[in-house]
């Protein structure tokens, strides 16, 4: 593919400096464009990074925060995320449509004609809003046509880079079975210049069938940062096998970097380790096969050598060298009476109060999924805990829970009864469906399982003022939300019966500033919430500026 070199500039007017990369991993997705630096602080101007028009904003309390996306005549699209204010211009009319709309978490599409926009235009500062952990840029190039995106150190930028990638360390797996019933056997390397090395140089193993995966990372001149990789390459017998480039993802398919790491290793600690094989249930993959999917015959007991070869975006490139024999010995088989589940497998699993679905596209490899039962100690509880799974093995899409209540349920409990998900200090809930005695949800990761009654309705919490205060010296209204299983939704603000914009920034405090919406004089706020089980809550007061 041929990059238009030199077409967009930096959207900063500081050196370009990165603290994220293109492909970089992140918990559950690719990180998808670039982080860049500015400086520690926010409210760095922000500028087109060529002509166009601003076709799309979003604002958001995670992800994203506050984001612009604009169109450009050659077919991309570029995006500037976690933003504060954006111009004046665009500020007050984006303000207008989330009164017109009565929402502040809003996604507005524009007209060609309604803002358009020169390369270097001020857009907007930058911030920390969203999902953001501190403050920088983070921004995107996409094909307009299908929004897939492309790495932008593909475009000429000018950042320096002449440093190599750095690999840390080997991982080998026995592939005569499941990536997710293993852990892998690690093998430490050394550098030598750009090459490296394992200790030994030659690996014996005790599996007819291995595949490799490899902990590596990337920098640029002058920076400490330590990004992703850009490509790597697998070489066995002096012929390529298979490779991964980490150029071009959609964000409908950035989860499948569950399939691409060793997920099981992360979720129990471990190191971040790329996949040099293709597991059968990744779709729309970053692998491209030469010879195989990467998961090796080594069968015939011969010494086979190995290199691996990682590069940047830039062309630096490192490489691994060592030699795998198979010793003879026969792998130890799993034994469980666990069912076994397959990609692209529609398949289920029944019990009397328990039954779970997994659909085709849900596993990235074969596995034994197990359930068991035990008791529900939570007050609320009026099911057993039902256990599936183990949450080391990842999803790409949910699977269907159906639980059936240890006694008979009113309609009202009915009405009142969530689903919750819990692995270890994580934990979720979701209201159910009901259909014959069953009530069934859907989620996207293994765990334990119950069934919840909830009627205890959401708190409005406010900070710093109570009912009848006197805000005249106060610049802001804070107030939040909370709720005894921990998911609030549907909150709504009105000032004297109209909507008023309260923001909600990693959805913290709901914050609103005094402007025109509140003049002087008495005011009655309301402030109203429901949780998931569908209690509501509403409180007023009455305040005076």
């Amino acid at each position: 593919m041929n990059y238009p070199k030199g077409y967009f500039r930096n959207p900063l007017a500081l050196p370009m400096d990165l603290s994220g990369n293109f492909g970089e991993l992140r918990p559950n997705h690719y990180h998808m464009g670039l982080d860049l630096k500015t400086r520690r602080v926010e409210n760095q101007p922000v500028y087109a990074a060529a002509d166009g028009y601003i076709s799309r904003i979003k604002i958001e309390p995670a992800g994203f925060g506050r984001a612009i996306y604009i169109n450009h005549p050659n077919g991309y699209t570029t995006l500037y995320a976690h933003l504060n204010d954006f111009n004046a211009t665009l500020e007050k009319w984006v303000k207008e449509q989330q009164y017109a709309k009565e929402l502040w978490n809003i996604f507005l599409e524009l007209a060609p004609g309604q803002f358009p926009i020169k390369k270097g235009d001020f857009i907007a500062y930058s911030g920390n809003t969203g999902g953001s952990q501190a403050p920088h840029l983070h921004f995107e190039i996409r094909r307009t046509p299908d929004d897939v995106n492309l790495n932008p150190m593909l475009f000429g930028f000018p950042l320096a880079d002449n440093t190599r990638p750095t690999i840390l360390r080997l991982a080998v797996y026995d592939r005569t079975k499941s990536i997710y019933e293993q852990a892998p056997k690690i093998i430490p390397v050394k550098a030598a210049g750009s090459s490296y090395t394992t200790t030994p140089g030659l690996l014996k193993v005790g599996s007819p069938k291995v595949s490799f995966a490899i902990t590596s990372f990337d920098t640029h001149t002058g920076s400490t940062n330590l990004n992703g990789i850009y490509e790597a390459l697998l070489y066995v017998d002096n012929e390529q096998v298979v490779g991964f480039r980490m150029d071009n993802i959609s964000y409908n398919d950035t989860r499948y970097l569950n399939a691409h790491i060793d997920y099981r290793t992360k979720a129990n600690g471990g190191a971040w380790l790329q996949h040099l094989s293709e597991p059968p249930g990744y779709i729309n993959s970053i692998y491209k096969k030469a010879k195989g999917d990467g998961a090796i015959d080594i069968s015939d007991q011969q010494v086979h050598p190995v290199r691996i070869v990682v590069r940047d975006a830039y062309g630096n490139a490192s490489t691994l060298e060592y030699s795998v024999q198979y010793n003879g010995e026969h792998p130890v088989p799993l034994v469980t009476a666990d069912k076994m589940f397959y990609p692209f497998m529609l398949d289920g699993f029944e019990t009397e109060q328990c039954e779970f679905y997994i659909g085709e596209r849900c596993l990235y490899d074969s596995v034994h999924i197990r359930h068991s039962r035990s008791a529900n100690t939570h007050p609320q509880g009026v099911s057993d805990v039902h256990s599936i799974g183990a949450p080391n093995i990842p999803l790409q899409e949910s699977f269907l829970v159906r639980i059936q209540p240890g006694r008979s349920l009113s309609a009202a409990e009915q009405q009142r009864t969530v689903m919750q998900w819990y692995a270890g200090t994580k934990n979720d809930v979701q209201k159910v469906e009901w259909k014959n005695g069953w009530a069934s949800a859907r989620y996207r990761d293994f765990g334990s399982f119950r069934l919840l009654t909830d009627d205890t309705p959401p708190v409005i919490v406010p900070s710093g003022f109570v009912d009848g205060a006197n805000l005249g010296n106060a610049s802001r209204i804070v107030f939040t939300v909370t709720d005894n299983l921990g998911k609030c939704r549907n909150v709504r603000t009105l000032l004297d019966g109209k909507w008023l914009r309260f923001t909600n920034d990693k959805g913290r405090y709901f914050i609103y500033k005094f402007d025109e919406q509140c003049p002087p004089g008495d005011h009655i706020l309301t402030i109203s919430a429901d949780d998931e089980a569908g209690n509501h809550v509403e409180r007023s007061f009455r305040l005076t500026r």
